[in-house]
């Protein structure tokens, strides 16, 4: 996949939307927050956890709902992160490839988080269903 997008995307590599190095600042805070966000969403999960491991072979990793630490606020902080880098970069380069590709990963990451609530609600029922409702998907509440 990411050769496919490398190759799609390479003839638009040039292209800039504009070109000022202020940009960087709200960019700057952006990927920092990205990176605040991936290194609070391995909290509490195992290197199979995170790499779906557990969910191809539940037989042999613990099925945990882990609904602590950041996962009060959001529930799906690792796209939410990956959501922030994406902008930041675009913010930070005004390249309007990136820009086309962060669209992407929010219209691809919607439907993955659709997919994984379906499947956490599956693994986990009522108690996935109760955390929910309680907690947002991707935007936290303030």
């Amino acid at each position: 996949m990411w050769i496919a997008l490398g190759a799609l995307s390479w003839p638009f590599r040039k292209i800039l939307l504009y070109d000022t190095n202020r940009a960087w600042f709200p960019a700057a805070a952006l990927i920092a927050l990205g990176i605040y966000l991936y290194a609070r969403g391995r909290h509490g999960f195992s290197p199979f956890q995170l790499s779906g491991h557990a969910e191809l072979d539940p037989a042999r990793h613990q099925q945990t709902l882990v609904v602590a630490g950041i996962r009060r606020r959001v529930r799906h902080p690792i796209y939410l992160g990956h959501v922030c880098e994406m902008l930041g970069w675009s913010v930070g380069t005004g390249l309007a490839v990136l820009y086309a590709l962060t669209a992407f990963a929010l219209i691809s990451g919607a439907f993955m988080v659709r997919l994984e609530d379906a499947e956490l609600e599956e693994r986990f029922g009522e108690q996935y269903r109760r955390y929910q409702k309680e907690v947002p998907a991707i935007f936290p509440r303030l």
